[in-house]
C-alpha cells in the first residue's frame, strides 16, 4: 500500500456537538461531519424531538427552533451510547428531560452515576426507574443552578454532559478533574461560538458562566485523531508508507510516541500532514491506556494487532474499560500469540499472520481486524461490519485508494448481513 488518505471530522466530536445543538433555539450549521451510522442515529434522536435536520455532503444544518418534546426514544438510545448526552442540552433549555438509559458497544459498564450526580449538584431532580432517567428542574425559572463538581473519574462523557448542561444554567459551574480529551476542547470551542462562556477546557478545571441564550453557527469539527492514527497503524503493520491530511498532530502525540519506540519513523510534511515511513523491523513495547493525555483505549486494539507482529514480548495494560479485550481470541485465531490475564494482555511477537474468519466484538476490535487481515498471509473474512460502520467514514474505500485488496460483499451470516473480505497482496485468493 502507498498513497495518501483525507482524514474524515471526528466522530466523538461530532456525536456531541449535534447534541449540543439542541442548545440553540437558532439555526446552526456544522461542517466537516463524517458520514457515519452514529452520526445518523444521532440525525434520528434529534429528529424525533422535534428538530429539523438537513444534510448536503459533510455539512448538516440543524435548527432546532420547535423542540417538540424531551423523551428521547428507546429504539434508538438503545443503539447509540452517545444519545446520552441530550440528557443534558434539553433538561438545560426545557427545564425537564426523560432519556432511557443507554447503549451501545458492550466494551464496559461505563454508567451515568457521575453524569446524575453532576446534574443532581446543578438542582435537578433525576429519578433512574424502569431504564428510564427522569430528570426536571423545580422553579418557576426552570433553569439549572451553578454548581462547583468534582469528578471521581475526568469521564469524557460526564464532562460534556455537565458542560452543556451549565451554559444555559443560572451563575458559575466548575468542573474538577475534568476530561481533557481533544473532542471536549471542540465541543467547548463550538459552545462558546454560540455565545457560551467557557474557560479551561481542555485542562482538568473547567470553569462555565451561564447565559440566558446562545446564539447560532457556523462551526467545523476537527480532524478524527483515532481514524488518523489507525491509518498510521496500517502503514507500520503492512511496511506502507502513508501520509495522512488534516490531522492536528498534537492530538496524536501519544500514538506517534509509541509507533516511533516499535521502530516505524514519523514525519510532519505540513502543520496538519504527516506521514508514516517504515522501519527496518517492528519491535516490541508496553502500552498502558489512559485517559488523554495517555494513550487512547481507542488505539489499544489496533496496536495489538501491530504488536503481534513485531520482535518480542509486549505488555498491553487496559485500564478504561474492562471488557475491551475480547478480539485477543480472534487474532490468535489469525496466529497471535496474545495471553489474557484479567485487564492485562501479553504479547508474544510471530513471525506472520494467516488468513482466517473472524469476528469483530466492537468499533475498534473491528479495527484491529482488518489491519491484521491486510498484514495476514491469505485471505481473512471479517464478519461484524456493523461495529466498523458506526466510526469509520468509508474505511474500505480510503484502504482501496492506498492498494489494499479487499471486498464488501453483502449476504452475510450475521446481522446486519455484511462482511468483509481481506487480502494480502501477496496472497493469491481475493473476495
Amino acid at each position: 500500500m502507498a498513497g495518501q488518505v483525507k482524514i474524515s471530522g471526528a466522530k466523538n466530536s461530532a456525536l456531541v456537538i449535534i447534541a449540543g445543538a439542541l442548545l440553540c433555539p437558532q439555526d446552526c450549521r456544522i461542517r466537516n461531519v463524517p458520514s457515519l451510522v452514529d452520526v445518523a442515529r444521532m440525525g434520528q434522536l434529534l429528529s424525533s424531538l422535534g428538530v429539523k435536520i438537513s444534510q448536503h455532503g459533510d455539512v448538516l444544518d440543524i435548527d432546532a427552533s420547535d423542540l417538540s418534546t424531551s423523551q428521547a426514544p428507546y429504539e434508538i438510545v438503545s443503539q447509540l451510547r452517545a444519545s446520552f448526552f441530550t440528557i443534558g442540552p434539553l433538561l438545560a433549555r426545557q427545564g425537564y428531560a426523560q432519556v432511557p438509559l443507554p447503549g451501545g458497544c458492550t466494551i464496559g459498564a461505563r454508567p451515568v452515576d457521575l453524569h446524575v450526580r453532576g446534574l443532581q449538584a446543578m438542582g435537578a431532580d433525576v429519578q433512574i426507574e424502569h431504564g428510564m432517567v427522569n430528570a426536571y428542574v423545580a422553579g418557576s425559572s426552570r433553569r439549572l443552578k451553578g454548581a462547583k463538581i468534582y469528578l471521581d473519574y475526568p469521564s469524557v462523557g460526564a464532562t460534556e454532559t455537565l458542560m452543556m448542561a451549565a451554559t444555559l444554567a443560572e451563575g458559575e459551574t466548575v468542573i474538577e478533574n475534568a476530561a481533557q480529551e481533544p473532542e471536549v476542547v471542540d465541543l467547548a470551542n463550538f459552545c462558546n461560538s454560540m455565545g457560551a462562556r467557557i474557560r479551561g477546557a481542555g485542562t482538568t478545571a473547567i470553569t462555565i458562566s451561564g447565559v440566558p441564550r446562545l446564539h447560532s453557527t457556523d462551526y467545523a469539527i476537527i480532524p478524527d485523531r483515532v481514524e488518523a492514527a489507525t491509518f498510521l497503524v496500517a502503514g507500520a503493520i503492512t511496511n506502507s508508507e502513508i501520509s495522512l491530511a488534516p490531522v492536528i498532530p498534537d492530538h496524536l502525540t501519544p500514538a506517534i510516541a509509541k509507533l516511533q519506540e516499535i521502530g516505524v519513523q514519523i514525519v510532519a510534511d505540513a502543520p496538519d500532514c504527516l506521514r508514516i515511513v517504515p522501519g527496518e523491523g517492528l519491535r516490541g513495547t508496553d502500552i498502558k491506556t489512559l485517559p488523554y493525555p495517555g494513550f487512547p483505549t481507542d488505539m489499544q486494539a489496533q496496536f495489538m494487532a501491530l504488536l503481534s507482529l513485531s520482535e518480542g514480548d509486549s505488555v498491553i495494560t487496559e485500564t478504561v474499560f474492562e471488557n475491551r479485550l475480547r478480539h485477543v481470541a480472534e487474532l490468535n485465531r489469525m496466529g497471535a500469540d496474545i495471553r489474557v490475564e484479567g485487564n492485562i494482555a501479553v504479547v508474544r511477537g510471530v513471525p506472520l499472520l494467516s488468513g482466517a474468519p473472524v469476528v469483530a466484538s466492537d468499533l475498534r476490535a473491528s479495527a484491529a481486524l482488518v489491519l491484521a487481515g491486510l498484514a495476514a498471509k491469505g485471505k481473512t473474512t471479517i464478519q461484524g461490519l456493523h461495529h466498523l460502520d458506526r466510526g469509520y467514514e468509508k474505511l474500505e474505500v480510503k484502504l482501496l485508494s492506498l492498494g489494499a485488496r479487499l471486498q464488501r460483499v453483502t449476504g452475510a451470516i450475521v446481522s446486519p448481513e455484511r462482511q468483509l473480505g481481506v487480502n494480502n497482496p501477496t496472497a493469491n485468493s481475493y473476495q
